[in-house]
């Protein structure tokens, strides 16, 4: 993840932007609203890819770490 978190964790936004999801697609919703929640959807899709590319490096990492120790390991 960058230097800050986002406001909300990946479970809470994933499941608000379900709901945001469903109400577009429900159709019943008028245009300005459905351009609040479209405003709304970006973001919070945005604040779930900050927390896959945060586990992803984490993950990237300690597989680093993996193959470092592995190395050093052979060399020994």
């Amino acid at each position: 993840m960058s230097q800050t978190q986002p406001e909300l964790g990946y479970e809470h936004a994933r499941e608000e932007l379900a709901e945001v999801v469903r109400k577009l697609e429900s159709g019943g919703v008028p245009l300005a609203d459905s351009m609040a929640l479209w405003e709304r959807g970006e973001k919070l899709a945005a604040i779930c890819q900050q927390w896959l590319d945060g586990a992803k490096a984490r993950i990237d990492q300690a597989r680093q770490g993996s193959v470092d120790a592995a190395v050093q390991q052979t060399e020994a």
